[in-house]
Order: C-alpha cells, then sequence, then structure tokens
C-alpha cells in the first residue's frame, strides 16, 4: 500500500522460516494448551470500553472453536492493568515466564500497549492489540509479533479530521490527553487538518482522568476556533462533551470533533449532548449483517452492544486461532508468519495484515443523531461515507518501521 516499492525484511524472513520449517503434522502445541491472557481495564474508566465484556468476547471468539484449537484446549486468563504500564509488565512477564500464556490481547491505553509490545517481542510472544490506539504501534515500535486491530490515531485522524476540514471546518483547538495515545492523536490529527487546507490554531493538554474541563475549554472557546478536537477518550471525552454542554460552547457555533468515540460513551452522555459529533469507527454494530449477528450475541449475554475494542478482541482471536490451526504449532514466529497470510474477515469487511502488523480494512465516518432519529437503546449513529482502507491508513513506507527496508 506503499507508495514505493517496499521490502520488509523482519517479516520477509519470518514467513520464509515458516514457509521452510516442519509442517502442522511435525508442529507443536506449547504445554498442550493455547493460553491466551486479555489484559485490560477492569476497574478504571475504560472499563465499559472493554473490561469483562472483552474477556467476554474473547471466550466467545475461543468458544465459537469449540474450546480447542489442533486438536488442544483453548485457555482464557484475564487481569486488569489498572492503566498503569508497569502493572500490565508484571502482569505480562509472570504470564509468559510461569503461567505458559501463548499471546496476550486487549491493552487498552497506549502506554501499556506500547510496553507490552515491547515484553512481547522479548519474550517472542503473541500481541494482538485490540485497545491501544497509537500508530506508533506498527511505526518506529513494531514487531514482527505483534498484530494491530484497533483503529489507530494516523486512520481516525484522516477519517474525521479531513472529513471535518474538507466540509469547511478549517480551524481547529485541541483538547489533548497528556500521555502517548493524546500526543499520537494530536500530531496525526494536526497532520491530516493542514493537509486539508486548515489550520490549528493551538491546544491544551489535560491530565488523564481529569474531572474539571473548565479552564481547558475557556481556552478553547477564546481561540475562537471553528472546531475542538477532543483527542482524549472514554471518560475524558465523557466530561469534556458534557462541560462544553454547560458552556454553551456547541450553542455559539463551535463544533466538537472526537477522534476516539465508544457506542458506550454515546450512551452515557445521551443523544441531547451528543448529537452530531462526527466519529470515525471500522466497527459499529448495526453496519452489516455480521456486526449485527455478533452484537445479538454479545447482546443477549451482557445486555449492551459491543464496542469496537471488545469486537476488535474478538476479531484478532479468532484470526489468531485461525493462524494456529493452519499452522499447527502457537510459536509465535510461524502464528504470525500465518496470520499476515491469511485473508482478513473484519465483521463482513474484507482486509489484510500488513508485514508492519497494521490490519487493515475500511473505515467509516458516522454522524451521531439526533434524539428524535433514533429508533431506541443503542441506534445511535447514522453513516455518512466509507473511508477506503487504501486512503485512511497511513502507506507503510511513511511510518518507520524499523522492519521496512526500502
Amino acid at each position: 500500500m506503499g507508495r514505493t516499492s517496499i521490502r520488509c525484511a523482519g517479516a520477509a524472513a519470518l514467513i520464509a522460516a515458516a514457509m521452510a520449517a516442519p509442517g502442522p503434522a511435525r508442529a507443536q502445541i506449547s504445554d498442550d494448551v493455547v493460553r491466551i491472557g486479555v489484559l485490560n481495564d477492569l476497574s478504571g474508566q475504560f472499563a465499559d470500553i472493554g473490561g469483562k465484556g472483552a474477556v467476554l468476547a474473547v471466550q466467545m471468539a475461543a468458544d465459537d472453536f469449540g474450546g480447542k484449537v489442533a486438536g488442544k484446549k483453548i485457555e482464557i486468563l484475564s487481569a486488569d492493568h489498572q492503566n498503569k504500564p508497569d502493572v500490565a509488565g508484571a502482569t505480562l512477564r509472570q504470564w509468559f515466564d510461569q503461567e505458559g500464556v501463548d499471546a496476550v490481547t486487549g491493552l487498552p491505553t497506549s502506554s501499556v500497549a506500547l510496553a507490552a509490545q515491547e515484553i512481547a517481542r522479548d519474550k517472542k510472544k503473541t500481541a494482538l492489540i485490540a485497545g491501544g490506539a497509537t500508530s506508533d504501534l506498527t511505526g518506529k515500535a513494531c514487531s514482527p509479533y505483534s498484530i494491530h486491530w484497533a483503529d489507530d490515531t494516523y486512520a481516525l485522524a484522516n477519517g474525521t479530521a479531513r472529513a471535518v476540514t474538507r466540509a469547511g471546518g478549517k480551524t481547529w483547538f485541541f483538547l489533548t490527553a497528556d500521555y502517548a495515545f493524546g500526543h499520537a492523536m494530536e500530531r496525526d490529527a494536526s497532520t491530516a487538518i493542514r493537509d486539508g487546507g486548515g489550520k490549528v490554531l493551538g491546544g491544551v493538554r489535560h491530565p488523564f482522568a481529569a474531572s474539571d474541563f473548565s479552564s481547558f475549554l475557556l481556552q478553547a472557546q477564546a481561540s475562537r476556533a471553528q472546531v475542538i478536537g477532543l483527542a482524549n477518550v472514554g471518560g475524558d471525552t465523557g466530561n469534556a462533551i458534557k462541560q462544553a454542554a454547560e458552556f454553551g460552547i456547541v450553542d455559539s457555533g463551535q463544533k466538537l470533533a472526537g477522534f476516539l468515540v465508544f457506542i458506550t460513551d454515546i450512551h452515557a452522555l445521551g443523544l441531547k449532548l451528543a448529537k452530531g459529533l462526527l466519529v470515525s469507527t471500522g466497527f459499529y454494530w448495526d453496519q452489516n449483517d455480521a456486526s449485527r449477528a455478533f452484537a445479538k450475541r454479545f447482546f443477549e449475554k451482557t445486555g449492551r452492544m459491543p464496542t469496537k475494542e471488545q469486537a476488535s478482541g474478538y476479531a484478532a482471536v479468532t484470526h489468531y486461532l485461525k493462524a494456529v490451526a493452519a499452522s499447527g504449532t502457537d510459536d509465535a514466529a510461524r502464528v504470525n508468519a500465518q496470520m499476515r497470510q491469511l485473508p482478513v474477515d473484519y465483521f463482513g469487511h474484507s482486509g489484510s495484515i500488513r508485514p508492519d502488523g497494521r490490519v487493515l480494512y475500511d473505515l467509516t465516518l458516522y454522524e451521531v443523531k439526533a434524539p428524535e432519529e433514533s429508533k431506541g437503546p443503542w441506534d445511535y449513529y447514522k453513516p455518512v461515507a466509507t473511508l477506503a482502507a487504501a486512503e485512511v491508513f497511513r502507506p507503510m513506507s511513511e511510518g518507520g518501521c524499523p522492519l521496512v527496508k526500502p
């Protein structure tokens, strides 16, 4: 998908080694069990986005295989990383070194995902990133043992920032979460805005899990920017939208653009506050027959529609298990080579996996419905445009992945 001819030495070596290795009949499953760990936020502000629902989605993927792959049992573990890279790191090392975990998924918050990817690389274990969004995961921090399933900051920036700028929102001010994800989102969105003929007038960074956005919103209001970009997620996004309504920011003519918005955010806010938001996403429960079928099963177990993080965990583990079945092993090098070869079915969207680990699939730009447009609970989005994977994801040649050689 790059703009120049690309040779990926590291990934090509993985594939060559996999092709030269003994076939499935002689391959092995370590400990006679395929163990998958779900490491995410089970108790903090991202628990609704992933949490127990993400663990359930992964279990659903295992159950769809009958609880076995390559004739061996599938086990699912879970733990709370508390949104702290050090806690995540300690858990992962225990899982990999002492508990025989073969692959980890979930990994919301970019700082955790980046740390986990390095540990998985060092331990030669598989990382299926369904939560962390920074595009650095397939850029300068890329790994031959990782696959990035979450919509990333570059794609979301292109999907939302470019669309809003082209529609006339030419001047921007950012409210940015002061950690890896927020920084990456502001950077990628700013590039998209400038490329689209817009201008960034300024921005302010706020701490994680902020409760009072008044001073930040006053600065955004004073900038007179047409669009206030919310480079944050979860409770921070929700609080910013609520308090912006209290300040009358939207009523006064400024627009809010959410770069990483989940269906649970809209559910918590209500359509009266959230109406008109433009959001880009690769998964929405009502986007097609495949997503509706999965969502119906999930809803029957939880009483809630799945978020895109939960759906991505299901898709990631399903694809991983297909690769284990095809290769007959849970060896990370062979399985990751196999995953990069297999076609991707992302809830009815055909896709693929690049050598740098980026999963490619189309996104959709949605607008949040007004209350009178909704047919009932969870009917929150209306499609605006399909965003082709080739247009929204960063070209592999521009990511800085050390595996990729010109």
